[in-house]
């Protein structure tokens, strides 16, 4: 099995972990970057940067990462390579969907051990259930490098059970690449600092990270589903794409931030676009626009992020709109749970409240 296996026979760099209230401050990364033809790890620790070049076989090398006080660290082995995902899946028999986590590693790692998603160790134990991220995971909080690290861990491993992550893009993520760092921990400032590049830098397309998140789509239909960070506006359907048009025409700019035709100028508008729209809880005319939405890409339910309107999961417009923004920060943490067609908030202590309980 991948998770036992991938520790044998690996160079394995082993990283001092220091945890105070969380992570230390002191620890932050690893960076990849890629420099001329080999690729080079850094890594910060109280205030000192480690650099070390990967073996010329990336797959021989394991990263320890850095975790909160209750998970210690993670291991986290290299892809072969990247690919783009696919817009279009088949409803697996459990899912679980998690928003705007905004680098708050512990509640994360909390709700996927509370759903479980992972185990103690932070391995995948959801087998072919999928774990569904919608968007905003970067920015805010302090440990945004180790949440990235995870997902891509954890993307890895699904893969390797039959199971499936999908990362799907919300507005947080292509600030960062646009290089757009206004909500971005002091923290990084630092690290960058040490490492003598920008902000910027840190997921630029010379590292591994800032090419994983290049592949990944801005909306995605999972069944009967569509999880979109924001929602779809009646100006997107103007433009008359598919789900699969929306996701290519949005992932060539996505480090972008000036648009030379309608269609991607829509795409990634800060008012209407999918990434940033917030018409479903602060618009007038939405009903209208939620039916053309499930009537166009043939979904049942469309599930969003980005804005948050509870202290919990909640349903909109008869149960056609789920907004699964939750304020982690503050303690007030929910994951949607989707099993045996039933809809359930799971919290931190893993209680289920069943979202429609009229349908039972």
């Amino acid at each position: 099995m991948f998770k036992n296996s991938f520790v044998l026979h690996s160079l394995v760099w082993i990283h001092t972990i220091m945890n105070l209230q969380g992570q230390s401050p002191g620890v932050d990364g690893p960076y990849l970057f890629q420099e001329e033809d080999k690729w080079v790890s850094y890594l910060i620790k109280q205030g000192k940067i480690e650099e070390k070049e990967l073996p010329e076989n990336r797959m021989a090398a394991v990263l320890e990462v850095a975790a909160d006080e209750n998970s210690k660290s993670f291991q986290v082995q290299l892809k072969p390579g990247l690919s783009y995902e696919l817009t279009l899946y088949d409803m697996p028999p459990t899912l679980v969907a998690i928003s705007d986590i905004e680098g708050n590693f512990g509640p994360f790692r909390t709700l996927l051990q509370a759903a479980g998603v992972v185990d103690q160790h932070l391995n995948w134990s959801f087998g072919e259930g999928h774990l569904v991220l919608t968007g905003d995971f970067l920015d805010r909080g302090n440990m945004v490098t180790e949440v990235l690290w995870l997902i891509y861990k954890l993307e890895w491993e699904a893969w390797q059970e039959g199971g499936q992550v999908h990362f799907i893009l919300g507005n947080h993520e292509t600030m960062n690449l646009q290089g757009d760092i206004r909500y971005v921990h002091p923290k990084y400032n630092k690290s960058a600092e040490l490492m003598g590049k920008e902000l910027k830098d840190l997921f630029a397309d010379n590292t591994e990270l800032g090419q994983w998140l290049r592949t990944k789509n801005v909306v995605e239909k999972i069944g009967n589903l569509l999880f979109v960070h924001a929602g779809i506006s009646d100006y997107m359907h103007e433009l008359d794409l598919s789900l699969d048009e929306i996701n290519n025409k949005a992932r060539p700019v996505l480090d972008q931030s000036i648009y030379n035709d309608k269609d991607t100028r829509i795409i990634m508008s800060a008012r209407y676009g999918p990434l940033w729209y917030r018409g479903y809880y602060q618009g007038s005319g939405v009903p209208e626009a939620v039916d053309k939405t499930r009537e166009v890409f043939g979904v049942d339910k469309i599930i969003t992020g980005h804005t948050v309107v509870a202290d919990q999961i909640s349903t909109h417009y008869d149960g056609k709109v789920i907004n699964i923004d939750t304020r982690h920060s503050e303690g007030q943490s929910e994951a949607l749970l989707i099993e045996d067609s039933k809809y359930y908030a799971i919290d931190l202590e893993g209680n289920k409240r069943n979202l429609f309980p009229d349908e039972d």
